[in-house]
């Protein structure tokens, strides 16, 4: 039986997050929600520290904890093919899956779509020169809809899903759960070109991504895993039961690593917006050069 899964090359790894930023364009999540996130951790004391750095995207276990909180049915693991998905048609928000997963992969949608997305939502078309200017509606078509779509919208997520036939991939619908789905719509639709890939390992550019399918010895992740035996390898709370299949390369991170910022910083859409109206200031570049 195929399971799809991934090799994560952290002896390559250098903490760049491209994956972070190819998944969203990928998947059109909103404001606050990083289907992928790249930990930063600092080792020692300083002047003798090191980081490190790990990407973690959904665990895809193979006894996934969320599916058994889930009152629903809702998030449900795929027979043919592994991955974990969350059937927006059936979700009701009640964010069990976030309490029953162990890794914080989950996201609540509390926005209707068009004002969780970057540009939109905090002002009269903020963000026309990223986003593309005009309303929401102006952007879909009234008098043609379907002719045209947001700027931020890929339409191949309009698709139905299978086995139920539901939305399952890109931005959910308010009031809904989301997490990373190893870019299911890649795996769904061979006529793209795409199968067999997902957006972080595609654009990793030190090729620290490795996707496949973990039970075939010929698989890209277990060929890099083979390749790299002398080498160590983790799991992430394996002691949890869930299975993940996600298989670390390298040292895992020591009791004592401290993460330089915390996962949950990007998770309040509000405080995205309030960024976005105010972004920072830049530091200054000026060097006084003592004579």
């Amino acid at each position: 039986m195929t399971q799809l899964g991934m090799a994560i090359d952290l002896e390559r790894c250098y903490g760049c997050r491209a994956c972070m930023e190819a998944c969203k364009v990928e998947n059109s999540t909103p404001r606050g929600a990083f289907w992928m996130h790249v930990f930063r951790f600092e080792e020692g004391e300083a002047p003798d520290t090191e980081q490190t750095n790990m990407p973690r995207p959904c665990q895809h276990c193979s006894e996934p904890s969320c599916a058994a909180a889930c009152p629903t049915s809702a998030r449900f693991k795929r027979e043919k093919d592994g991955i974990v998905l969350t059937d927006y048609d059936r979700c009701i928000g009640c964010r069990y899956c976030e309490i029953g997963c162990p890794y914080g992969v989950n996201y609540a949608q509390f926005e209707h779509p068009e004002d969780a997305q970057y540009g939109y939502g905090s002002g009269d078309h903020n963000g026309d020169d990223t986003h593309g200017s005009g309303t929401f509606a102006e952007a879909l078509g009234d008098e043609a809809p379907g002719e045209g779509k947001p700027p931020w919208h890929d339409p191949i997520h309009d698709q139905p899903v299978e086995p139920r036939g539901t939305q399952m991939s890109g931005p959910q619908p308010e009031g809904v759960m989301s997490k990373c789905t190893m870019c299911a719509h890649r795996q769904d639709n061979p006529d793209r070109g795409e199968q067999g890939t997902t957006a972080c390992a595609q654009t990793c550019p030190v090729d620290a991504i490795k996707f496949g399918d973990m039970e075939d010895p010929e698989s890209e992740p277990r060929q890099h895993l083979a390749e790299k035996s002398s080498s160590s390898t983790f799991k992430l709370l394996e002691d949890r039961g869930t299975e993940p299949n996600v298989v670390y390369i390298g040292d895992e991170p020591s009791d004592d690593a401290r993460a330089i910022e915390s996962a949950e910083t990007f998770k309040d859409p509000e405080e995205a917006i309030e960024i976005e109206k105010n972004p920072p200031e830049s530091r200054s570049t000026d060097v006084e050069v003592g004579q």
